[in-house]
């Protein structure tokens, strides 16, 4: 896969917050193009607030709009119309393909890739990955920007600040594995 790559980003690597960061900052440093719209918006905003009641709907739409001025034409729009002739293992998931299509994206990064088989993207020239087989192809090609990408995640935390280790464990705790055993070796640069 060649890098910078389009990619769908769906609603379950904006959820939760350090992963989001992350893969945010990973689109800021030029490494993804990264696209998202607002259905992708509010799956991840519905998960919050299903998991954490008492945060305000208008907390969350801050962080949206955050989001959205942080990467330049992450927004993708006018894919509404192909949901329909689309078929996935989950119908729910249709809006992530149709939008991957009209972005031209190369890849959607999910966790949940048996609802996007493999076999149903290629027609499209669209791959699926997992974040944490995304991260390592971004290791392979280089490591520097991403390690410079985690620095800077790690040096924005204040409350409460992280050690290079808390930050690891955090995203291997949410299925970074293969990617955080790697990037252990750099610690250094983190």
């Amino acid at each position: 896969m060649e890098h910078p790559v389009t990619a769908i980003y769906d609603a379950n690597i904006l959820y939760p917050a350090p992963l989001r960061d992350m893969f945010i900052r990973l689109a800021q440093r030029g490494l993804v193009r990264a696209r998202w719209t607002a259905a992708i918006h509010d799956e991840w905003m519905r998960s919050v607030l299903k998991d954490n009641p008492a945060l305000s709907r208008s907390r969350l739409a801050r962080t949206r709009s955050l989001m959205d001025a942080a990467v330049r034409d992450c927004l993708v729009t006018g894919f509404e119309h192909a949901i329909e002739s689309l078929s996935l293992p989950d119908p729910d998931d249709r809006h992530v393909l149709a939008a991957a299509i009209q972005a031209k994206a190369g890849v959607i990064i999910t966790f949940n890739l048996k609802d996007f088989p493999r076999r149903m993207l290629a027609g499209y020239h669209i791959e699926v990955k997992h974040p944490d087989d995304f991260l390592l192809s971004l290791l392979d090609t280089d490591p520097h920007p991403v390690c410079a990408v985690l620095k800077l995640q790690r040096n924005s935390l204040r409350n409460p600040p992280k050690t290079v280790e808390e930050l690891l464990s955090t995203l291997e705790s949410q299925g970074l594995v293969q990617a955080v055993t790697r990037l252990r070796q750099f610690r250094k640069l983190l």
